[in-house]
């Protein structure tokens, strides 16, 4: 099995398109397929704060539910876009008002469809994507090495949102652990959630959110070369959104 593990698409549809062509895929049908037959994996939070939230929806569905040739785990964003769907209280913000935004105009018929979609997607998604063959594990904010293979509530805490204190920073973020460093396994953990320059290496973990809708690039990482494959963002830079850590 070979995989193209890839970082928080956040909306940034026309990246993600790139993206695919960097990494040899071949478009058929409007899908992206790879002639040695690669599996994508997103790693979580395809929408929000990007243009195009909704066509996200439509292709990672198509890929990972229709045609079974791709891989998703959620994100803290996909989470919270599920419970809009479901009716549940949420605050539209952080991102979410752009997805919103964007489902409110659409027609009643497709605004079903895509709330169909989105639903089944999630509902049918591991909470994180254990790849034995290749030792690997696609966690969305990462996953501690004994936690690997169980379930329970403080772990999707940590797997959606990272490793929190319960504190807040001077900008309102939630304060987070640095857990890569105290990782230690021999199965690779690749995560996303929080953005940064270059992927991040720490041990066998490697954090691929470079921050494409915050105007940095889209990664994407290769199993089991162990390789990184980037394309710019389209998007302004907004610098105070990247953390050169965890």
């Amino acid at each position: 099995m070979k995989v193209d593990v890839i970082g928080d698409v956040h909306g940034c549809h026309d990246e993600l398109t790139s993206l695919f062509n960097k990494l040899g895929y071949q478009w058929k049908n409007e899908l992206p397929l790879h002639p040695d037959g690669r599996v994508p994996v997103f790693l979580g939070d395809i929408t929000d704060r990007g243009p195009r939230s909704i066509d996200m929806i439509r292709l990672v569905h198509r890929l990972v539910i229709d045609q079974e040739l791709a891989k998703y785990v959620p994100g803290n964003h996909c989470n919270k876009l599920y419970r809009f769907f479901l009716g549940n209280p949420v605050q539209e913000k952080h991102g979410l008002e752009t997805t919103a935004a964007e489902y409110r105009n659409l027609s009643v018929t497709d605004r079903k469809s895509i709330k169909q979609m989105f639903t089944n997607l999630y509902e049918m998604a591991p909470l994180y994507l254990e790849l034995p063959e290749l030792k690997a594990v696609v966690a969305h904010a990462g996953i501690r090495a004994e936690d690997i293979g169980k379930k329970n509530k403080q772990i999707k805490s940590f797997v959606l949102y990272g490793d929190t204190t319960g504190k807040n920073l001077p900008d309102g973020r939630p304060e987070r652990r640095d857990w890569a460093q105290t990782y230690k396994a021999d199965t690779w953990v690749v995560y996303g959630h929080t953005p940064v320059y270059e992927p991040r290496f720490v041990n066998r973990t490697v954090n691929i959110d470079t921050g494409c809708v915050f105007g940095n690039q889209l990664t994407a990482f290769r199993l089991p070369e162990e390789e990184i494959v980037s394309v710019p963002s389209s998007m302004p830079l907004v610098k105070e959104k990247f953390s050169y850590h965890a």
